[in-house]
Formats: C-alpha cells, sequence, structure tokens
C-alpha cells in the first residue's frame, strides 16, 4: 500500500503547488513585468532570427534549380571546355553555356565603367526568367543589328555613365546598342558578389569583343537541365559522379541544385549563428533581471511562506510552490517572444516584399520555435534557482517582524545540484546546435568569465568603499556607504548593466573598424588601381606605358593563372578536414602565381625559398595559416588543377602573408618552371605618390585607349562596394544588439525597483534625523555616478577586448580603438544609471514616514 501511495502523494502535491502558485498569480503580475519583457525579448531575438534562416533557408532549396539555371551546374576559369567535354554533357540533358568577366565599357565621348560581362547562349535562362524594363524576347534584345550587338544593362550603369536606352557603348573591339534594362536574372545570386553593374549580351557579342585571349579571367559555365522525368536529386548526383570519372582531370567546379550558391548559405549559417549569440546574451542579461525579480518577489512574501510554514509546509514544498511560479511565468514571457519571433518572416516579406534580393519563404518553423522556448526556460531556471533555493529555510519568525534585509545565506546543496544541472543542459544545448562549435564554446566561456569579472567588479567596488577613509562632507559620506552596505544596489546595478554595455562596446569597435577598413582612408602606399588580362606578350610594353602615364608611381606586376585544389597529401579536397579558418580556400578555384623571387608582402616562416634559378621538380609555397588550417606540413604533396591538368607539387616553404597592404599577393605560389607553356596573363598594380580623381580618370582612359583588352580596378571604388555589404551586416548586428541594450536597460530597471523597499527606508530613517529632500538625491547621485562609472570603465574594456580578438582573429583586419564611441557609451551609461535611480529615488523621498515607521 505505501508503494501504491506514494506516486499519488506526489501527484497531490504537485497538483497543490500548481494552485497555490497560479492562485498568488491571480492578485496580478507586479514585480513580474521586467521578468517577464526579458525572457520575452531574448525568446524574441532567437526565435526571430531562427525563423527568418529557416525561411531564408527554404527558399533557397526551394528555388535551387532555378537560381543554379539547371540541375547541375559545370564550371572552368581561363578555359571553354572541349568539344567531347561538352559533348558528355549534352548527352545527358539539355546545355546552356553562360560565361562570365570583368570588362570596360566605354562611351562615344570616352567615358569609362568597370561591368560585370555576362554572356548567354540561345538556351538562356533554361529555368526562371530575366526581368527586362521594356520586355523583349532575348533573341531580339541580344541580336546584332545596325553594326552594334543588343544588350542589357543594370540601371546603375545607366546613371553612372549618363546614358539612355539605344545609346551605344564599346567593349574590347565590339559596339553595344543598350536595348534594355536588366531589372532581375533567376541565377544571380549563384553568382556571388560583383564589382561592377551587370552588361547582359550574347555569346556572339563576347567573341566579337576579342576579349578571348589565351589565360583570360574568363569563367565559363556550363548548365545541365535533365529530362524532367529524370530531374532528380539522385540523378543529378549519378550525373556528378559519372562525369568526374569520365573527365577526371576536366578540373571542373561542380555545383548541383541542392547547393545552388554554396558560400551564401555558409554565410547564412555563420551570420544566423552570430545574431543567435547576440540574442542569447539578450536572454543572459535578462537572466539578471530573472533572478532580480524572483528576489525581490521573495523578499515581498516573506510573511506568505513564514504562514506556509506555520501551517505545516515544509521547505520542499514552498519552494515547488514558486518553481512553479517561475516556471509558469517563464512560459507567458517565452510565448510573448516565440508570437513576435514566429511572425518576423510574414513583416520581413509584408513589407519588404519584391525589394529583398533572397527568396525568403515565411512560414511557422516548429524546430526553431521550440529551441527557442527552451532557452527561455532553462536561462529563467539558471538564474532564478539561487534565489529560489533560498526560500526553503525562510523562518516563521518573520510573520512577526518587518525585515528590510536578510542575511545572506548559501541554497542547500540539493538545489545548487540542481542549477548546475540545468545550467549544463544551457551550455550542452548552446554548443551543441550551433553551426561553428568553437565559437559557441568561447561565447559559452566568455560568458562564464564576463559574470565572474562583474560579481568580482561589484565585490572590488564595495570593498573599495568600505576602505576608504571617512571623508568631511555628509553628503559624500551617505554616498560611498550605500555602496557597501547590506541590500546595497551595487551588485544589481553591476550585473544588470555590464553585460549590455559589453556588447554594445563590442558592437560599436567592430562597426568602426569595418567602416574605417572599407570606407575611410586606405592603408599607406595602397594600390590605387589593379589591371588584369594584361596579355603575356603585352606585359612589358604595359608597364612601361604605366610608368610613363603615371610618372613617380610604382608599378608591380606578376603572372596569374586561376586554380583549384584537387587534393593535399593524397586525400581529396572534398575529404580534407579543414579548420572553419581555411576552408574558403577548398571552395572554389584560387589565384595563382609562379616566381623566383619572394613575393612583397610575405615572409617565410617554414622552410626555404627555391631562389630565382630553380630548375627541378614543381615545389609550391602556401600561406602559413592556410597550411596550419589544412594540417599541411613542409614536404607535403599538393595536387592542383590548372586549364584541366593536374599539377602535382610539393610544398618547400610557407609565408606569413601581409594582406591588408591590399598590394598582389597568393596563398600558393609555384616555383618558376611549374607552368611552362600553360597559357596565362598578367596582373599589375599600380601605386600613386599622390592621387587624386582627375589623375585617376586620366588612367583609366589611357590604358583604356592603348589596351582595350584590358580591365582596370579601382581600388578604392572595389573597397566601397565591399564596405556597402558590411554596413548591410553591421546594420542588422545593430539591431540584434538593441534587444540586448533594451534588456539591460529594463534589467537595471527592474533592479532599482527591487531595491525601492530599501530605499523608502532609508529616505524615511534620514529625513526623521533631519536630512533635507536635496541633500538625500545628491548622495544618491552621486552613489549612482559611482557605481555607473565602474561598470562603464568594465564595459569599455571588455568590450574592446572581445571587438579586439574578433576583428584580428576572426576577420583577420588590423583594429584601432575607436575612443569617441568608447567615451559615448559611458557617457549613456552614466546617463541611464542616475537618471533612472533618481525617478526610483524621487518615488521614494515621496513615501509618508508614519506609514513606514508604524511596522518598525
Amino acid at each position: 500500500m505505501a508503494s501504491d501511495s506514494e506516486p499519488n502523494s506526489g501527484d497531490r502535491a504537485s497538483s497543490l503547488a500548481l494552485r497555490y502558485a497560479l492562485r498568488e498569480l491571480r492578485g496580478g503580475l507586479r514585480g513580474f513585468y521586467v521578468f517577464i519583457a526579458c525572457i520575452a525579448l531574448g525568446v524574441m531575438a532567437i526565435s526571430g532570427v531562427g525563423s527568418v534562416a529557416a525561411s531564408l533557408g527554404e527558399g533557397l532549396a526551394r528555388e535551387g534549380r532555378t537560381l543554379l539555371g539547371g540541375d547541375v551546374a559545370f564550371s572552368l576559369i581561363q578555359r571553354e571546355a572541349k568539344p567531347d567535354e561538352v559533348a558528355f554533357l549534352r548527352s545527358r540533358g539539355e546545355v546552356s553555356v553562360a560565361a562570365t568577366l570583368r570588362a570596360m565599357a566605354r562611351t562615344g565621348d570616352g567615358r569609362l565603367a568597370l561591368v560585370e560581362l555576362k554572356a548567354v547562349d540561345g538556351n538562356y535562362p533554361m529555368l526562371g526568367e530575366v526581368a527586362l524594363k521594356p520586355k523583349m524576347p532575348l533573341a531580339d534584345l541580344l541580336s546584332e543589328r545596325d553594326g552594334a550587338f543588343g544588350a542589357a544593362v543594370d540601371s546603375t550603369l545607366l546613371a553612372r555613365l549618363d546614358l539612355k536606352l539605344g545609346d551605344r557603348v564599346s567593349i574590347g573591339s565590339a559596339n553595344f546598342q543598350i536595348r534594355s534594362v536588366v531589372e532581375t536574372e533567376p541565377d544571380k545570386l549563384a553568382g556571388g558578389v560583383g564589382l561592377g553593374p551587370r552588361f547582359l549580351v550574347g555569346e556572339a557579342g563576347l567573341r566579337a569583343t576579342e576579349l578571348l585571349q589565351p589565360g583570360s579571367l574568363v569563367r565559363w559555365i556550363y548548365r545541365v537541365k535533365l529530362p524532367d522525368d529524370a530531374a532528380s536529386d539522385r540523378a543529378a548526383t549519378a550525373l556528378i559522379d559519372d562525369t568526374r570519372k569520365a573527365q577526371p582531370e576536366a578540373g571542373w567546379e561542380i555545383r548541383s541544385r541542392s547547393n545552388a550558391s554554396p558560400q551564401l548559405e555558409r554565410t547564412i549559417s555563420r551570420f544566423t549563428q552570430f545574431l543567435t549569440l547576440v540574442g542569447l546574451a539578450a536572454l543572459l542579461v535578462g537572466g539578471v533581471g530573472v533572478a532580480n525579480a524572483v528576489k525581490s518577489h521573495i523578499d515581498r512574501r516573506r510573511d506568505v511562506i513564514a504562514a506556509f510554514k506555520a501551517l505545516g509546509a515544509t521547505g520542499r514544498d514552498v519552494f515547488t510552490i514558486y518553481l512553479t511560479q517561475v516556471i509558469v511565468l517563464a512560459g507567458i514571457g517565452s510565448v510573448i517572444g516565440l508570437a513576435l519571433g514566429a511572425a518576423l518572416p510574414f513583416i520581413i516579406v509584408g513589407v519588404f516584399g519584391k525589394l529583398l534580393p533572397l527568396p525568403v519563404v515565411p512560414a511557422l518553423h516548429p524546430d526553431e520555435l521550440a529551441l527557442s522556448f527552451v532557452y527561455g526556460l532553462l536561462t529563467a531556471l539558471a538564474f532564478g534557482l539561487w534565489p529560489l533555493g533560498r526560500v526553503h529555510d525562510v523562518p516563521v519568525a518573520a510573520l512577526f517582524r518587518e525585515a528590510v534585509s536578510s542575511e545572506w545565506h548559501r541554497p542547500r546543496w540539493r538545489y545548487l545540484a540542481l542549477m548546475a544541472l540545468v545550467i549544463a543542459l544551457l551550455v550542452a544545448v548552446v554548443i551543441g546546435l550551433a553551426y561553428d562549435k568553437r565559437v559557441a564554446a568561447v561565447f559559452v566561456v566568455s560568458s562564464v568569465v564576463v559574470f565572474a569579472l562583474l560579481r568580482g567588479i561589484a565585490a572590488g567596488l564595495m570593498a573599495l568603499a568600505r576602505r576608504l577613509p571617512r571623508t568631511r562632507s555628509p553628503m559624500l559620506r551617505l554616498a560611498i556607504s550605500n555602496i557597501y552596505r547590506p541590500g546595497a544596489l551595487t551588485p544589481s546595478v553591476v550585473m544588470s548593466l555590464g553585460l549590455g554595455l559589453a556588447v554594445l562596446v563590442t558592437i560599436t569597435q567592430i562597426d568602426g573598424n569595418l567602416r574605417r577598413q572599407f570606407l575611410a582612408a586606405l592603408p599607406d602606399r595602397a594600390p590605387s588601381f589593379y589591371f588584369i588580362d594584361i596579355p603575356t606578350t603585352e606585359a612589358g610594353r604595359f608597364g612601361e606605358f604605366l610608368k610613363t602615364t603615371a610618372p613617380g608611381s610604382t608599378v608591380e606586376d606578376v603572372p596569374m593563372l586561376r586554380g583549384r585544389i584537387v587534393s593535399a597529401r593524397g586525400v581529396k579536397a572534398e575529404d580534407l578536414k579543414a579548420s572553419t579558418d581555411s576552408e574558403w580556400v577548398l571552395q572554389s578555384d584560387r589565384g595563382l602565381t609562379y616566381t623566383g623571387e619572394i613575393p612583397k608582402g610575405s615572409k617565410i616562416v617554414e622552410g626555404e625559398w627555391w631562389g630565382p634559378d630553380y630548375n627541378g621538380p614543381p615545389l609550391i609555397s602556401i600561406e602559413k595559416k592556410i597550411a596550419d588550417g589544412l594540417s599541411l606540413k613542409i614536404g607535403d604533396e599538393i595536387v592542383v588543377n590548372v586549364l584541366g591538368r593536374d599539377i602535382h607539387a610539393t610544398i618547400g616553404n610557407m609565408r606569413n602573408v601581409d594582406w591588408q597592404s591590399l598590394g598582389i599577393n597568393f596563398v600558393l605560389v609555384f616555383s618558376p618552371n611549374a607552368f611552362k607553356g600553360a597559357p596565362h596573363t598578367h596582373i599589375a598594380t599600380l601605386t600613386e605618390t599622390h592621387p587624386d580623381s582627375a589623375g585617376d580618370a586620366k588612367i583609366i582612359k589611357s590604358v583604356a585607349d592603348a589596351f582595350p583588352m584590358v580591365t582596370s580596378v579601382r581600388v578604392r571604388e572595389a573597397l566601397e562596394t565591399i564596405g556597402s555589404v558590411v554596413a548591410n551586416l553591421v546594420l542588422a548586428i545593430r539591431g540584434a544588439s538593441a534587444v540586448t541594450l533594451i534588456s539591460a536597460i529594463l534589467v537595471l530597471g527592474g533592479a532599482l525597483a527591487a531595491g525601492h523597499r530599501h530605499r523608502v527606508y532609508d529616505a524615511v530613517i534620514l529625513k526623521t534625523l533631519g536630512a533635507t529632500r536635496a541633500r538625500l538625491l545628491g548622495a544618491y547621485a552621486l552613489e549612482y555616478l559611482m557605481i555607473g562609472f565602474a561598470t562603464a570603465v568594465f564595459g569599455v574594456i571588455a568590450g574592446s577586448v572581445a571587438a579586439w580578438l574578433i576583428v584580428t582573429r576572426l576577420m583577420t583586419l588590423s583594429f584601432v580603438w575607436q575612443a569617441g564611441s568608447a567615451a559615448g557609451v559611458v557617457a549613456a551609461a552614466l546617463v541611464v544609471t542616475v537618471g533612472l535611480g533618481l525617478a526610483g529615488t524621487l518615488l521614494a523621498l515621496n513615501q509618508k514616514p508614519a506609514t513606514v515607521l508604524r511596522n518598525l
């Protein structure tokens, strides 16, 4: 019978706890608004980011075939496919051929602009539709009429060169008439970010430009559309496998419709993780608010808790009642956050609609919402269990005396063990489900360290205040004593504000450094121009021409090819376990060069350079960080496919490379004899002593006149293009970080509200003893000012260190501390802390003394 009654007893206890918990909440949620708001904000951020990312992933998967332009895409760089290679692809399905390259468009009066030239055949597009304005058949658009081929261009080119429909421009040796504007291309996302506006032409027009020289940097893309009755993922995989077996050295870069834009998908995954971690930071900040709210609630309910115990309730029963309340309140906050986060994809599509460059398919994603709910619940428990555990030991004597502070004591071990279990679960979920587990682990460790430091800052500040010599000023003496007195607000304010400020400083420092890197002044002696597709036979003459055109400038010229790593140390590229920082080098073709001299901006750190007279087997020099990420060492073999031929080379040395100089440099550099007889072009840079816009325009025009096949890339314009993309990413980060800051302000307000009873008691006693209203306000303002300043200094230091690590280690950019933004954060912290503190103090000063004195 005893064994049968125990489960029933447990069920009754649980039911009783739930009934009492709900009964207490009938009186309203007073004291829990900050609790609910903090959980709701954090859950909203995480579920919103997850829902948008999932909707975007679903859109990419659904539109993958259209984005790719077929079921499988095979691409080559610097060479066209051979007739037998194309015949093999045509035997398996319908084929469309496209070519992309950068070129210079020139108006009749000599104005020039860099364009992204795209040439297509008659089958393009096999899927989707090119949106043109005005609409017309592509065959009519691209045909040759009156001595000019047709073209469709991006509207930005019209604005840049002050052109209109019907005007003519020349590219290379061919003339083109602009007949329409390209509004959208179905396969644009698969092509990545371009440095210039689109210029769409036909294949015949491209060949007429005479830009297709041996070794020119032209990417040829062969898209295959499988028959409708065999257009499955299995059929696409079979085509890929058969092509690799039939043409093992073709050097194809292959994409299927399931990974139409792998780089975009990786970027989205990484960015989603980063924003999710920002949302978690908001939850952690909110967790401090949860702890403050629970502690304040327990203090207010001490008489009720004592009454429960006087009537026979055990400490465990009381703990269960208030734990149930916390779970219910966390559930309410999480549900509010889930509703807002789940609506975010629908709001984005509804507001922005066709302006979105990415295919977002709004939908409810139960897995993302469930994960966000778990985050909210675990965070509430992790921060709420400490104050809840102390409920167990509230004495019955609390019924008979009003207390304004309670003696600090540690919760019992069983509650500490439960809290440790919840924290371990939260850490496991954060790291286990992360895209990059290393970054997630760093976030977890950093959070623990920051909370420990904040606790240490609060304790140190209180200890320092306690040891300061007594001052003659009563106002200052009261402010200092308030910092360390029993029940002081110092720990709550420091914990509430510190993490939010650290996140704000991190974001502002990263933002400032990215803007400085891409939008501000170029590095000293950075090149003004890059010139690509210089024919090998014209390289010497081109260099002399630049020196004549821009006297006093520095010209650097190196040969350039493109190649793709096929294998390293005997392992296929797709099977190599690369680090996150180095995996990009395996994902597509890379720029290559050969030389007998150590490249400028490089320093040999392992091995020895081969020298200018080396004539042995091919050797290769690899950038040190990439080699470490691929677990390569001196003597390992790397196989690189160049122009359809596998080149086997041995690692002879490793280099550190100064990428931030923006000079010419490569991850892979070969010995001089590695590419004998291979067709290729040269790339050159021009570094001016005193660059200016007029001089740059003159150089571009002179090069276009003398070498129409050479493409000029102005470094500043390229950086501005990249900077605009970075600015959009930073804007999204700012939006997510705003949630953290709002949480921090809410938590700070909640912490100050939680100490309201203490402030009322202090104010009444001090006013009774003769303190004036102005003197009390001054003392409290000084107290908040000192606490806020100490917290702000910590936030600036911690945030600056975090930003330095992210910018230098993850982004591999230089870091310059942004003093202005740091000062702004300190000022804002002081205004918020003092403003909220004095607002609460004014309410305390307005309390009537009689009510408080009656209960002493």
